[in-house]
Order: structure tokens, then sequence, then C-alpha cells
């Protein structure tokens, strides 16, 4: 699954390179920008800490599969060619626990939040970035555990995101790759990867 989206994403991107009517066009003028970007998202944590994030003490239990797609759309406005400031959603996907007697519990995730990003053009088609952010988050747990005489609550918080990545500039197109962390709490952390393509006013 992790494979294919990479490789639509990869499509996606070559598309865009094929269409922007110049290749080394410049940068981004100050303004308003979008686009929207997948991917996959792993699960950082272990079984004990995932335990404690869904209920505390929570136990016997495996994690059956913490990988899966990730979609995300952004907003952003760019004051200058090395600060932007985005809002943004993101479907961080499923992490899926095995229980005891076959039970499965599956935890499905998201965000919206606003974030800061750093700049640094290192041409007028290609530029580094870094961001950190806050996201109000939310986890819908759907199951049970089997034998695990446990109640499993929902969780929301908010807490912090950052990342880092890099940006063709295709004026007026943009193509993206980056790297996120959702730092949920110390329990559950989730790091996303993603291809993005969008649009510069």
């Amino acid at each position: 699954m992790k494979l294919k989206t990479l490789v639509v994403a990869s499509c996606a991107s070559t598309a865009m390179l094929v269409a922007a009517p110049s290749v080394l066009a410049a940068p981004n003028a100050d303004g308003l920008y979008l686009g929207v970007g997948t991917g996959f998202s792993s699960l950082e944590n272990d079984d004990d800490e995932v335990g404690d994030f869904i209920s505390d003490g929570a136990e016997d239990f495996d994690l059956d599969d913490d990988d899966d797609n990730v979609f995300k759309g952004f907003v952003g406005y760019e004051f200058n060619p090395y600060f932007a400031t985005e809002l943004f959603y993101a479907d961080l996907g499923r992490t899926r626990l095995e229980g005891s007697n076959n039970a499965n519990t599956d935890l499905e995730s998201d965000a919206y939040g606003i974030s800061a990003v750093g700049q640094l053009p290192l041409t007028s088609w290609f530029t580094l970035f870094a961001k950190a952010g806050i996201a109000k988050w939310e986890t819908d747990v759907d199951g049970n555990l089997g034998n695990a005489s446990i109640d499993l609550d929902d969780q929301d918080g908010t807490d912090p995101v950052y990342g880092a990545g890099a940006q063709f500039n295709f004026d007026p197109f943009l193509v993206r790759a980056e790297y996120e962390r959702y730092d949920f709490d110390s329990d559950y952390q989730i790091d996303t990867f993603t291809a993005s393509a969008g649009f510069s006013f």
C-alpha cells in the first residue's frame, strides 16, 4: 500500500514537472498558496506506551499494524522568501492492535492546526524548509482487546507538530516532499512522510 502511494505521488510530481512552463521559474512571490498531499504514517511507540495512551495499564495486546496511508491539505501565506505560516489538516491513518481471542482494536487519528515555516531558498526554484506548530488532534478507539477487561476511550489533545522538507517552485505550481512528527504525547508519536502538489497565487 505504501509503495503504491509513493508511486502515485512520484507520477504526479513528474507530471507537474512536464507541465510547468519553465523549470527555472522564479520563487513564489509573497502571497497565498495551497496544496494537497499523500504518503504514509508510522507509529513510533511500543506496546506498553500505546497501552498507557489508550487506558492506564492496558495490557495483553500486540501492535499488529502501525503503518498506514496519510492524506493532508494545507493553506499558507508567504510573507517573504524566508517565512510563511500554514493552516493544515491531516488524516494520519490507522493503527491496529491485536488482543486475545483474535480481538482487534483500531486507533484512527487526525489533526489540524497551524505552523510557522522557516524557508531557505537555495536557488530560484529549490527551497529547503523547516516548520513547527500546534496541532489539535483526535484518536478514535474502536473495538476491544478480548480478555483485557478495560474501557478503551477516545483520546484528544493539543500538542506540538514539527518537520522539515524540500520544495520545488515552478511558478505558479509547487511540489514538495516532507517529514513531520505529530507528538500527541510521549506514549503516542506519529511520523509522516508525504509528497504534495500545490498552487501559489
